[in-house]
This record gives structure tokens, sequence and C-alpha cells, in this order.
């Protein structure tokens, strides 16, 4: 594959979906192409704002926590995942506001304690606990939620 063909494959699936670096390399790796031609295709994408960090990061932590109901801790480390760390991710989950936090966490739990058949309130607030980190919220905001708004 010639650096043009690479270039508009890859500017087409950007300009479909918010991608970051790390996503696009993936695809270049997987279409085996050379190192020279996937750097030059990563820089060209950046140059023409086709791949933005830092929008990826707004866009990718916003809808990690309004659609999937994730936790700070779990989009941290997905971003992570995909070699994105910083100021700017730290930035954009301190913008994430505490009512809303709190309020997501409490409806999670509140549906998730319905759902649970056992009767022993140890089980169902560890059970709890379990559900809550496994979707990245932090064990202080877990127990304050559970004490406060869980009748066990």
């Amino acid at each position: 594959m010639t650096f043009k063909e690479a270039l508009v494959k890859a500017s087409n699936i950007c300009a479909r979906q918010e991608k970051c670096i790390a996503d696009i390399e993936k695809k270049l790796y997987d279409w085996k192409l050379e190192p020279e031609i996937l750097e030059k295709v990563i820089d060209q994408l950046i140059n023409e704002k086709f791949i933005d960090e830092e929008r990826y990061v707004r866009f990718y932590v916003k809808d990690k926590f309004t659609f999937n109901r994730w936790g700070k801790i779990k989009i941290r480390w997905q971003l992570k995942a995909k070699k994105i760390t910083g100021s700017m991710v730290e930035e954009e989950l301190n913008n994430i506001k505490p009512e809303a936090y709190k309020e997501t966490l409490t409806h999670l739990l509140i549906h998730k304690v319905k759902s649970l058949k056992d009767s022993d309130p140890y089980k169902i607030k560890s059970s709890l606990i379990r559900y809550a980190s496994s979707r990245g919220f932090e064990p202080e905001l877990i127990y304050q939620v559970i004490d406060e708004q869980i009748k066990l």
C-alpha cells in the first residue's frame, strides 16, 4: 500500500469517527505498512486535524461517563491503554460534575441491588462494592453512596 492510499483510507476512518493516534497506528500496522510510511501518515493526519488527541479525550471522557456509566478510574485506565495520559486527561475527568458523578453511581447501585437475590447484607454490600469497582468508581465514593443511599 502506498503512502497516498494509506492516507486516504486512514483519513476516511478519522472522518467517520473520532480516533486517537494509537487507534490509527494499530490500523496502519494491520495494513502492514512500512514504519516510515506509517509515521508520515500519522503526521499528515495530525497536521490536517483528522487526529486531535485533546478533542479525542474530551469526547471519550464524556461518552464513556454518559453512555457507558464508567467511573474516572476505568476511563483513565482505558485512555492509558491507548497511550494517552497527562494533564489533558485529568482536566477532562475533573470537568465531570461531582453531583452527576455521584448520582450516576447511586443510580447504578440502586439498580444493581434490585437485581441481587441474596438476603445477607454483607454479601449484598460486597457484591455492590465489586460491581462499582469494576465500573471504575473510587472506593471512598462507593462506600459513601452505599452507606447513604442503600438500605441494607
